[in-house]
């Protein structure tokens, strides 16, 4: 099956009342965590990277890495996303590279970390609609700012100083011709996103309630949205990690997300700690091993596990041949009309 857009996987997740997991992947290990738990859970999913992943991985590696997927597992809905675009001129090179989605993030200059003002972001964003709807690509939109760092993108703001505005977003929604809206609800990007777990006064579901009820046909996107569970913690701990103590965005927040609209749902940094939690112990327990096989092996297979709980808890799992993929060139025609 070749790549599909993301507009299709979300407008089927929304007939269906189920999320979509959207991984972040920088390498070919990644790649194959996130492909076996779809193929395991019979999911559809999307895989997304940002500008430094593309920058360390290279877009042509990256790209027919993809490929690979694609005819590996031929029975497996997936897009490919480029999350966090920082310019129309990084979003189109994603389209030009052969992404099948893309996030203008608008929101925040183009250093990645100056807020944006409203008529910036609504500027470049639909500016990057025009260039994307033309081809079949879809785009994700971002109104408000989450905090935190990661990828080197993020303004390292108050989260709960910059949360989406309701009434603002259908002014949004209308002039960019978004596909996908990003909204800010207090999380952050990273492992550090709250000292203790969340409340509703640092993690405003409310506002994607709000939303919802003014966009009920928008698709909705939480960022920012890995669990950082504690035993993953413990795991890096045990074996000589430092991580301070961190709480992350509840399962049950998201499905909560899920009930009102999110049909996307970020997440990296637990995988990346799956990972890390995997080499560390490997590295511990056989100082003598050196083979990265030995060691890339487990931390593959811990991805695979947290990817396929993720999978389960949005509800994503088992809808992987409830529909035919639409070519790109056929999504042309969609947006046309």
């Amino acid at each position: 099956m070749p790549m599909v857009s993301m507009r299709q996987l979300l407008d089927e997740a929304a007939k269906g009342g189920y999320g979509v997991g959207a991984f972040n992947v920088n390498n070919m290990e990644q790649i194959q965590a996130i492909m076996e738990a779809a193929r395991e859970t019979k999911s559809p999913v999307i895989i997304q990277a940002s500008r430094g992943a593309r920058s360390y991985t290279n877009d042509r590696f990256l790209y027919h890495l993809m490929i690979a997927a694609t005819e590996v597992y031929p029975e497996i809905p997936v897009a490919l996303h480029q999350d966090h675009g920082n310019s129309p001129e990084t979003c189109i090179s994603a389209i030009e590279m052969g992404f099948t989605s893309v996030m203008m993030d608008g929101s925040l200059m183009a250093d990645g970390k100056t807020p944006a003002s409203f008529e910036y972001n609504v500027e470049v964003t639909k500016k990057v609609v025009e260039y994307a709807h033309a081809r079949g690509v879809t785009v994700e939109g971002e109104l408000g700012c989450l905090g935190g760092v990661e990828d080197g993108h993020g303004a390292d703001l108050d989260a709960l100083a910059h949360l989406t505005d309701p009434v603002q977003a259908i002014e949004f929604v209308e002039r960019t011709g978004i596909d996908a809206l990003a909204v800010a609800i207090g999380t952050s990007h990273g492992a550090y996103k709250f000292s203790k777990k969340p409340t509703g006064e640092v993690l405003v579901m409310s506002r994607i309630e709000q939303i919802h009820k003014n966009l009920p046909a928008t698709h909705m996107v939480m960022h920012g949205s890995s669990s950082v569970p504690q035993e993953l913690q413990d795991m890096i701990n045990n074996y000589g990690g430092k991580m301070n103590p961190t709480f992350g965005v509840p399962v049950e927040e998201i499905q909560l997300g899920i009930k009102n609209g999110v049909r996307k749902i970020n997440v990296d940094t637990d995988n990346r700690m799956a990972m890390t939690g995997a080499i560390r112990k490997v590295l511990m327990e056989h100082p003598e091993h050196f083979d990265p096989r030995d060691y890339m092996k487990p931390a593959r297979e811990a991805m695979k596990q947290v990817v396929k709980a993720r999978m389960l808890a949005f509800g994503q799992a088992g809808h992987a041949g409830d529909y035919e993929p639409i070519p790109l060139a056929e999504m042309i025609g969609y947006y046309k009309h």
